[in-house]
């Protein structure tokens, strides 16, 4: 995909209106007769609610409605159950958002109470086998196992971590006639329509969403919550626009979670390092109203080349709301336990981890039996090593020191899949030359509208400034989440194909038209270059300008849609990483410190440097978050949850991030979409919890299997 602005290190088209407060978040859109919603959490967590108390609610002054009757609302759960603590029982309509906040407040519930459990390790609790991702195998992993030379296995175990990007979870609702506008914090406004739609029994052509920005997301936003449901409901009721703002402490309980998961992971080798045996064992938490699964068991299959592998993957249900996607949805969780495993045993045989990971790469898809597209994964190993200084690790533990710190280095290998989704895709070009492209996808911080427009204008040959990218509108074409490190592939594919079926309208215009100066040219000959056509033929050129002006036209536009088709039937699509992290470890108070981190990326294409360095730096910060700081405690009487605030749940702050850095390979992945990237957002947090780790291990000898790394393990 040659051009101009592809590659170009852009800041961002929309900086300047965040950083002077000009961009219009979900709850900061305005409107006459704007009311504001609160909503009532439940205090327990299984039962259901015997009686609502709401005169004193209803008495507080500029509270206009309490409601309480949810029967006509289709939700995830039921609405005549308890399902889990903080589960919506009300909403509290008022004039002002202190109002609404005070009167939930007030109003007061009895609940007729069954004994609820909340703790996924309790013995009680039911597991099923991962609808999803059904038990496999190949070869004959427990024998080869048990005749190895050299045996790893392990068990871990990581904390539920919940989300808490800065903007919390808003949305405005208005009716107008029989049809709904909501301005929603979303990563899927077409999904949110929907979603709205079937709770409220609507059609879903009547439900218009829009979610220009969003302040993080993570996957806490991918789906409509009740909160989005609620406040349409309210408005309905109130026959006014209604604004809903979970709180802090509601977001813990309003929306998904990356849930807890345990692990256990067997490595068997020969002599020379070679793995022969992979057992993969992992267990997650869901609701009872969900079957919530990741996939965990991806990476194990399919990472190294290990004739003899099984994983089995269960589900326990627990009375929690039902948990969501959260950054490396899975990936990450697994990659902890893979690549600990794999350090451990490199540890064991004496060999250098980077080595031991190159003794196994395996030359096509273990799983599928399907070639690569492109696997640059030894090259992201040499890149990194050399830039990290990987020579200077000790490879014996507790070998370094810088005082009384002791310092170690440690790598892990990361690896996403590359997802495409079908998009459409509209493009237009005005009379004054300037373009739009347009599409339903949303951008919750990694600069979409931004490097979207960058494919687009090449493929346009129009300069940057002239060309803009719209999206968070649900009436715009077709777009799946943006979630999964789907959208670049998708969505950015989706726009060039829409854009170059636009260029080649104008082509196609210029050399039929006896005005224009490339009358009778070959079209395959003619290319666009700053908004002038041209063809090496002869030295004449024409415009969008001018061919819009001769044919009497504002504008002229093209929709496309965009989908990988059988792709995925002939090659495997995945994105690399090596990632490396050095750390202290103060032996006295059992605190680790990062030093400093880098990665090195085979991603295809790289569409933004400037977007995807700091793409690579968020996950990082992420990473760190899970290895070193995130846990959500629950208290297992009821189920709440005890560290619902920032100032109790722990989460990377600028004193914890030290020197972070990343570089990207210089490739693209041709087969995999027409624009040659692969998805970044995920694979840039996969990998680093296990660098850290392995990294403590390099200077302590103590070898870590449970996020986050607490200071009483190391003491």
């Amino acid at each position: 995909m040659a051009g101009e602005v592809v590659g170009q290190a852009l800041s961002r088209v929309d900086a300047r209106l965040k950083v002077t407060g000009a961009a219009t978040y979900a709850a900061e859109h305005r409107m006459d007769g704007l009311l504001y919603g609160a909503i009532v959490n439940a205090a327990a967590a299984r039962g259901t609610v015997s009686a609502l108390a709401t005169d004193e609610a209803r008495a507080h002054p500029g509270v206009l409605h309490v409601l309480t009757d949810l029967s006509s609302l289709r939700l995830a759960h039921s609405v005549a159950e308890l399902a889990f603590y903080g589960q919506p029982i009300a909403i509290v309509v008022a004039t002002t958002a202190e109002a609404a906040a005070h009167g939930a407040s007030l109003v007061e519930a009895t609940y007729d109470r069954q004994p609820a459990l909340t703790d996924f390790d309790d013995p009680r609790a039911a597991s099923v086998t991962a609808p999803s991702n059904p038990d496999y195998s190949r070869g004959d992993p427990d024998g080869a196992f048990a005749s190895a030379h050299s045996k790893v296995d392990l068990e871990f175990t990581i904390s539920r971590e919940n989300h808490n990007p800065i903007e919390l979870p808003s949305t405005i609702a208005r009716w107008e006639g029989g049809k709904l506008t909501l301005w929603d914090k979303s990563q899927w406004v077409q999904g949110a329509a929907r979603t709205v739609a079937g709770a409220l029994g609507i059609p879903v052509q009547d439900v218009r969403v829009h979610s220009e920005y969003v302040g993080g997301g993570f996957g806490s936003a991918i789906r409509a919550y009740d909160h989005v449901i609620l406040a349409a409901f309210a408005a309905r009721q109130a026959g006014r626009p209604v604004k809903v703002v979970l709180s802090r402490r509601q977001f813990y309980y309003g929306t998904g979670y990356r849930p807890a998961s345990r692990q256990r992971l067997a490595l068997g080798a020969g002599a020379t390092g070679r793995v022969e045996s992979l057992i993969y064992e992992v267990r997650t938490e869901t609701s009872r109203y969900e079957q919530y699964e990741e996939g965990l068991t991806d990476l194990p299959k399919f990472l190294y080349g290990v004739p003899h592998t099984r994983t089995r993957y269960r589900l326990t249900a627990i009375d929690t709301q039902s948990p969501a996607s959260m950054r490396g949805p899975g990936v990450v969780s697994s990659a902890f336990a893979l690549e600990t495993a794999v350090d451990q045993l490199a540890h064991d045989l004496g060999v250098d981890p980077i080595e031991l990971r190159l003794r196994n790469e395996p030359t096509r898809d273990e799983v599928t039996s399907l070639p690569f597209s492109t696997r640059r994964l030894r090259e992201c190993y040499t890149l990194g090593a050399r830039r990290f200084g990987w020579s200077r690790r000790g490879a014996a533990p507790s070998g370094r020191t810088d005082g009384d710190l002791l310092i170690g280095m440690g790598m892990a290998t990361a690896s996403y899949h590359n997802n495409r989704r079908q998009v459409g895709s509209l493009a237009r070009v005005d009379a004054d030359g300037t373009a739009t492209v347009a599409t339903a996808t949303s951008d919750m911080g990694p600069g979409t509208t931004t490097s979207v427009m960058q494919v687009a204008a090449d493929a346009l040959g129009l300069p940057a400034r002239q060309v803009t990218f719209r999206l968070g509108d649900s009436a715009h074409p077709l777009a799946p989440p943006h979630a999964g490190a789907t959208t670049m592939a998708s969505v950015g594919s989706a726009a060039h194909t829409s854009c170059t079926a636009l260029r080649n309208k104008f082509i196609a215009m210029a050399v039929a038209d006896p005005a224009s100066p490339l009358y009778r040219a070959d079209p395959a000959k003619v290319a666009v270059r700053d908004g002038r056509f041209s063809s090496g033929e002869n030295a004449a050129a024409d415009s969008y300008r001018e061919i819009l002006r001769r044919a009497g036209l504002p504008g002229l536009e093209a929709t496309a849609t965009w989908g990988p088709g059988d792709t995925d039937t002939r090659i495997s699509s995945y994105g690399y990483g090596a990632v490396f992290a050095e750390v202290s470890v103060d032996p006295l108070l059992g605190l680790v410190r990062i030093r400093r981190m880098f990665a090195a990326y085979d991603v295809g294409r790289v569409v933004s440097p400037k977007l995807a360095h700091s793409q690579a730096i968020g996950g990082m910060v992420g990473g760190i978050g899970m290895a070193l700081l995130e846990g959500t405690v629950t208290d297992h009487r009821d189920g709440r949850i005890v560290n619902a605030s920032l100032a109790d749940y722990l989460v990377p702050v600028n004193a914890d991030i030290p020197e972070l850095d990343a570089a990207f390979i210089d490739t693209e992945d041709p087969l995999a979409d027409p624009i040659g990237v692969k998805g970044l957002g995920e694979i840039t947090i996969v990998g680093v919890p296990a660098a850290i780790g392995n990294a403590v291990f390099n200077a302590t000898g103590k070898r870590l299997t449970d996020l986050p790394i607490r200071l009483e393990a190391l003491l």
